[in-house]
């Protein structure tokens, strides 16, 4: 039986896109799937904003009331009732306000936890192949950046947008039915001055990419850099490093300076409009006044109107900037979420009861990348308990096995399978959890090592790992810290000796009791004396269960019941070690220049061909 693995889905998310419309009905229906659950909180935000722009526009209204009315007729009952109702209009502005910005924020902050836990649930689904094409500070801003972008569009009251124009709508129709002569006058600037607008928005536009682009790219640095600060300190690479950090730090600065200059322009642009029509009001008002045709009350309603009329159009500009950096955040954080992932669990997943450990490789074929063949139809059968060993030279695609076997990449043709199941047929978790990995590179998380050695899976006790630890010989170095099992862990385990760290991979993979246990090169990072501290740990390791070994030292592979020479991703030999090198092929000729060395200082009185 032979399938095709589909080519995996390699979206580019990662891009930062130019900047789309500020506003998408499609994205924004994505968005309305995480509000729903706070959809009562949002609904009494919305049920505020016609509230508060209420309140806002009788306040002027009732200034002219007052003068017109009540001051000039020395109506002090009259004066008292409205100042009252001015009084009451301000409350409710402040208090109808403040509920409004509460549960926005509310529904903002819990719509978007929520969208950050599925964002990284996601990730954690998809497979290897995404990771090695997708850089880690991409990732990062994914989940912190451009949700944070989506926050402040809730923030900056960008959803109000469609309320502050039925207001500019209020202000004009209440100015017209005042005095339409006057309001005529004031609004004589406004189409220029939306002329204007236009402009400065599409230079905004491009501004807000520009420091999308240059975020990520600096994320992405900054990850790959602090990760790699002992490599940069150890080849004296500060300065280099600085003036690459310098370059982008900069180029992000120019980005944000360029929108800076444009939103101050349109906020100057908004604020000289706004004088002139205050100062067309004055004059014209004024000359009414004296002439007899226009009440002084009717002009401070004016200066009134026209000043809560610029406010919400001198935010607007900033309103529309971030609805539209929010609308393109917002799409690539949704394509992400819709990057599928091909390492799917089937319809009627196998999860037995029992592993027996029996590994099978038919006809395997497999590429990273198009018909860049890493592994070209490889074959061969471990039996349960048996331990076979791989060698071969880099790149020969012995990890890659490794990585085929617990399903973390799909073959392109041919099948790998586990008690005589393809993997695919597998529940991945289930293969997984019968398939225990020691590699080089040993991942430690912040915690306890307790924490580290259990990963606080329920079914695996703390009694259980320091158990294991005892087996591998890592107990003893543990009980000499000071908190012990409860000592903390640093990040990636940098207060703990390569070879510690080494040891609790034993241990954690012994506690955690696979039927298959895999060692990548598990050995290469330990020292001789610990390393001959383990043998006798890893022989009661290795005991009764099936075991692949991928190792440059003798040591971990002289007693392997079965070795395979892997070259050019194919098996070119196989059998023990006696036989192999006793037939002076490929093995014998890596043995010569990988292992002669070792074996000269081990016993060089005794001929390496009688080693068995």
């Amino acid at each position: 039986m032979s399938r095709v693995a589909p080519a995996v889905a390699t979206s580019g998310f990662h891009e930062e896109a130019a900047l789309g419309k500020a506003y998408d009905a499609r994205l924004m229906r994505r968005l309305w799937t995480y509000i729903r659950p706070y959809r009562q909180p949002f609904l009494t935000s919305l049920l505020m904003l016609p509230l508060v722009s209420a309140c806002s526009l009788v306040q002027p209204y009732l200034l002219k009331l007052v003068i017109d009315r009540y001051i000039g007729t020395r109506d002090a009952r009259g004066l008292v009732v409205v100042a009252g109702l001015y009084a009451l209009a301000m409350v409710g502005e402040f208090s109808f306000f403040y509920l409004q910005y509460y549960f926005t924020m509310l529904v903002a902050q819990n719509s978007l936890a929520d969208m950050r836990g599925d964002l990284f649930a996601h990730l954690q689904s998809l497979p290897a192949q995404f990771f090695d094409r997708n850089p880690v500070g991409r990732l990062v801003t994914r989940l912190t950046t451009d949700v944070d972008v989506i926050n402040e569009m809730f923030a900056a009251g960008a959803l109000t947008i469609v309320m502050d124009v039925v207001t500019l709508t209020g202000i004009v129709g209440i100015m017209g039915f005042i005095d339409w002569r006057l309001a005529g006058v004031t609004l004589a600037m406004l189409p220029p001055m939306l002329v204007a607008i236009n402009f400065f928005r599409i230079k905004a536009r491009h501004s807000y990419r520009l420091i999308r682009e240059r975020i990520a790219r600096l994320n992405s640095y900054l990850q790959e850099a602090l990760a790699g600060m002992t490599v940069i300190q150890l080849f004296a690479r500060e300065h280099r490093s600085w003036v690459q950090f310098d370059d982008l730090n900069d180029s992000h600065r120019r980005a944000n300076h360029v929108a800076n200059v444009s939103e101050a322009a349109l906020f100057s642009l908004v604020e000289a409009v706004s004088s002139i029509c205050f100062a067309l009001i004055v004059w014209y008002g004024g000359g009414r006044i004296l002439a007899g045709t226009l009440a002084f009350g009717t002009l401070v309603a004016f200066i009134e109107y026209i000043q809560r009329f610029f406010i919400p159009i001198r935010d607007f500009s900033t309103k529309y900037a971030v609805m539209q950096s929010a609308m393109s955040s917002a799409e690539r954080v949704f394509e992400l979420l819709d990057t599928r992932t091909t390492i799917l669990a089937p319809a009627q997943p196998y999860r037995p009861d029992a592993v027996r450990g029996r590994i099978e490789f038919d006809h395997v074929w497999f590429a990273y990348r198009d018909d860049d063949w890493v592994l070209r139809d490889v074959s061969f059968v471990v039996e349960p308990g048996e331990h076979v060993a791989l060698v071969g030279s880099t790149g020969a695609g012995k990890t890659t096995v490794i990585k085929l076997l617990n399903r973390s990449y799909d073959v392109q043709r041919g099948q790998v399978m586990v008690d005589g199941v393809d993997v695919r047929d597998w529940d991945p978790a289930a293969l997984r959890r019968c398939i225990g990995v020691v590699l080089q590179d040993v991942m430690l998380f912040s915690g306890t090592i307790a924490t580290n050695l259990t990963l606080e899976r329920p079914d695996v006790s703390v009694e259980a790992a320091i158990e294991a630890s005892r087996t591998v010989r890592a107990d003893q170095f543990v009980r000499s810290l000071p908190a012990g099992y409860d000592e903390r862990v640093r990040e990636r385990g940098n207060n703990l000796s390569t070879g510690q760290r080494q040891l609790l991979a034993f241990a954690r993979a012994l506690a955690y009791n696979p039927a298959v246990l895999v060692l990548d090169e598990a050995t290469s990072s330990v020292d001789t004396e610990t390393e001959l501290l383990i043998q006798e740990a890893l022989a009661r390791l290795l005991r009764g269960r099936t075991a692949l070994v991928i190792a440059h030292r003798l040591s971990t592979i002289e007693h392997a019941d079965r070795i395979l020479v892997f070259n050019a991703g194919r098996v070119r030999e196989e059998g023990p070690h006696a036989q192999l090198f006793a037939s002076k092929g490929l093995y014998y000729r890596l043995y010569q220049l990988q292992y002669a060395s070792r074996e000269t200082a081990r016993s060089s009185a005794v001929p390496a061909a009688g080693v068995d």
